[in-house]
C-alpha cells in the first residue's frame, strides 16, 4: 500500500516539533475532459521542493506532530491546485488533508501543521473515536448495493418535494438537483443553481433533512454564511442550531 511504502522512507527528527518526511508524486491521468490533471499513486519518484504547477497535484506524505508531550505519526495528503488560500479538513474516516496554493512550498505547510497542531490532533482523534463508534453491519456488499439503491431511488423522489415545499419560502432561483453519494457533505449549492444533497439524508431523522434542505436553498441568495445567511436559516428554520449539532455528532452513523 502507499501508506506502508512510505512509512519506510519515514526519516525521524527528534529535534523538530512537526516534519514532512519524503514527499512523492506520481504519473499523471487524464479524470476528465472537463478537469483539470490529477496526480495519482503509480511509479514514485521525488517531488522538487519548490515546484510551481498549473495542474491539480495530489500528493501522499507522513508528517510527524508532537501535540502535549506525544508524537503523533500521520498519514496525509497534500493537495496543490490554483487556489489562494490553504485549509485542512479532515473527514470522517480520518483522512488529513491540506488544501494548499500550488505555488506553497514544503517549508510553509509545515509551518501551517505547526500553528495548528492542537486542532488537527484534537479533531484527529475524534474522527478516529467516531470512526470506531459506528455500527457493525452484517449486509453483505450486495445486499448493501441493493439497500443504497433503493434509498437513491427514494432520495431522488422526496428530496426533490421537499425542496419545493421549502423554496416557496425561501425564494432564490435554482436550476437543477441533483443526489449525490457523499458521506460528509451532506448538501451543496453551486454559483450555477445546482443544488446537491447525500441520499444518505434518508437516513436520519426527516427534521435533519429538512435543515439541509433549508440551508442549501438559503445559499442561492446568500453565497457564504454569514450572519445573513444564518438569519435567513433560523427564519424558516429555527431550530438549526440543534440539526447542525446532531449532523455532527451522528452523521457518521449514516451508514448501512
Amino acid at each position: 500500500s502507499v501508506l506502508s511504502f512510505l512509512s519506510k522512507l519515514l526519516i525521524s527528527t527528534p529535534a523538530s516539533v512537526f516534519n514532512i518526511h519524503h514527499t512523492y508524486y506520481h504519473n499523471l491521468r487524464l479524470l476528465t475532459s472537463k478537469m483539470p490533471l490529477a496526480l495519482i499513486a503509480r511509479d514514485a519518484r521525488p517531488l522538487p521542493a519548490e515546484a510551481e504547477y498549473d495542474t491539480i497535484v495530489i500528493m501522499q506524505t507522513i508528517i510527524t506532530i508532537t501535540h502535549d508531550q506525544t508524537e503523533y505519526t500521520l498519514p496525509c495528503t497534500i493537495l496543490r491546485s490554483r487556489r489562494k488560500t490553504c485549509a485542512i479538513t479532515i473527514d470522517e474516516d480520518a483522512n488529513i488533508v491540506f488544501r494548499v496554493p500550488s505555488r506553497a512550498t514544503n517549508r510553509q505547510i509545515m509551518q501551517l501543521a505547526k500553528e495548528k497542531s492542537r486542532w488537527i490532533i484534537t479533531h484527529y482523534l475524534e474522527a478516529c473515536a467516531r470512526k470506531n463508534s459506528r455500527p457493525h453491519s452484517d449486509l453483505s456488499d450486495v445486499q448493501r448495493t441493493a439497500l443504497e439503491n433503493r434509498y437513491k431511488e427514494a432520495a431522488r423522489s422526496y428530496i426533490p418535494r421537499r425542496v419545493a415545499y421549502y423554496h416557496a419560502v425561501t425564494g432564490g432561483s435554482y436550476k437543477r438537483i441533483t443526489i449525490r453519494d457523499q458521506k460528509t457533505r451532506w448538501g451543496s449549492c453551486s454559483s450555477k443553481g445546482t443544488l446537491s444533497f447525500s441520499w444518505r439524508l434518508m437516513l436520519a431523522p426527516p427534521a435533519i433533512l429538512d435543515y439541509v434542505v433549508v440551508h442549501e436553498l438559503c445559499h442561492l441568495t446568500h453565497m457564504n454564511h454569514s450572519p445573513a445567511f444564518w438569519q435567513a436559516v433560523e427564519a424558516v428554520y429555527p431550530d438549526w442550531q440543534n440539526a447542525r449539532k446532531w449532523l455532527k455528532e451522528h452523521g457518521c452513523e449514516l451508514v448501512l
